[in-house]
């Protein structure tokens, strides 16, 4: 989740200093915490230094875990201060690459729509609809963005609805439906004087204002962790007394999905599984004073990598591998 602060209310300079600083020090968390950084540069205005910033991680000898949402925010920043034809062709260059990820499709697609490339802004967010929402009954809910954002540029263009587009209304959960909130004609409340007409716009962005805080509620997925087979036995060698926890890593994997399908039939939205390793989880116990044999330390853990960004969206799409390591597809593993 990226800073929506005004400027005039935060120092962003020294705050993207403070990130820099952080990132210094906790290297494993330095790509998440140097886009924070960025983020604020571009808030503050400097978006020179936030182009730095982004190429400093792109240059990263040790590999970024999501380059192309790294390229596709450089691309965003650079045509914000002049650099259009540079950003351009990165966005070409995002869309070629074919991310499974959807943050990339969308900071380059709103890239697209904010500058009025509204025909491209549609062919991408196409693109990676039919990319990623391979089973359209139940899109995840990182791909709603795409969804929503197709849709309104769809609107603003005029043309009829499709079937993504009614997907979008079933998923759209505000009170004001989503051909209200993206229709072109919507009369601005600053330049009516017609009460019904400012009414009506306080009401659609009611709606609006609800529909971003609950997003901004749920930031990072509810995750769920998970113990890859040679980091749990270290793990149980080192604090025997988690052997309550998981008695076996058969199970462990089996207690993971049962979970997650529990979450989601209890309509659990935005759900993740992340990977703990054993000197990750001690550091971790060390910053709380706590000891790592200490069980009820474990669901805290799962939720710090998921703030950290370390959450892998659950379920997998269709045809992806599955979420346990074993390089088999999901649905002939743990999701059959």
């Amino acid at each position: 989740m990226r800073p929506d602060t005004p400027a005039e209310n935060v120092d962003h300079t020294a705050e993207a200093a403070r990130l820099e600083r952080t990132a210094g020090l906790y290297p494993e968390d330095a790509e998440a915490l140097l886009l924070q950084a960025a983020a604020h540069l571009e808030l503050a205005g400097d978006r020179p230094a936030a182009t730095a910033l982004y190429d400093r991680l792109l240059s990263s000898p040790d590999g970024l875990e999501n380059p192309h949402l790294v390229r596709a925010l450089k691309a965003s920043n650079l045509w914000e201060y002049g650099h259009e034809a540079e950003a351009r062709a990165i966005i070409e260059g995002v869309r070629a690459a074919s991310p499974r990820d959807p943050a990339p499709w969308v900071i380059v697609a709103e890239s697209l729509e904010s500058h009025d490339e509204l025909e491209a802004a549609q062919q991408t967010f196409t693109e990676a609809v039919r990319l990623l929402l391979a089973d359209p009954s139940e899109p995840p809910y990182a791909t709603h963005p795409l969804l929503f954002g197709r849709h309104r540029v769809r609107r603003m263009l005029g043309v009829g609805h499709d079937d993504w587009d009614v997907l979008a209304d079933t998923l759209h959960s505000s009170p004001v439906s989503l051909d209200e909130l993206h229709d072109p004609k919507r009369v601005w409340s600053l330049g009516s004087d017609n009460p019904a007409e400012l009414e009506a716009e306080i009401s659609r962005l009611r709606a609006e204002l609800g529909t971003y805080r609950e997003a901004l509620s749920r930031p990072f997925p509810v995750a769920v962790l998970h113990w890859p087979k040679e980091e749990l036995a270290e793990l149980l060698t080192a604090y025997p007394s988690l052997a309550t926890e998981y008695p076996s890593h058969e199970e462990h994997l089996t207690t993971i999905e049962r979970s997650l399908r529990e979450l989601a039939t209890s309509g659990t939205p935005n759900l993740g599984i992340v990977t703990g390793t054993v000197p990750s989880y001690e550091a971790f116990a060390a910053s709380e004073g706590t000891s790592p044999g200490d069980v009820s330390l474990l669901p805290q853990y799962a939720t710090t990598l998921a703030a950290r960004g370390r959450a892998v969206v659950w379920p997998p799409q269709r045809g992806a591998v599955c979420w346990c390591g074993s390089g088999r597809g999901y649905g002939g593993c743990h999701g059959g």
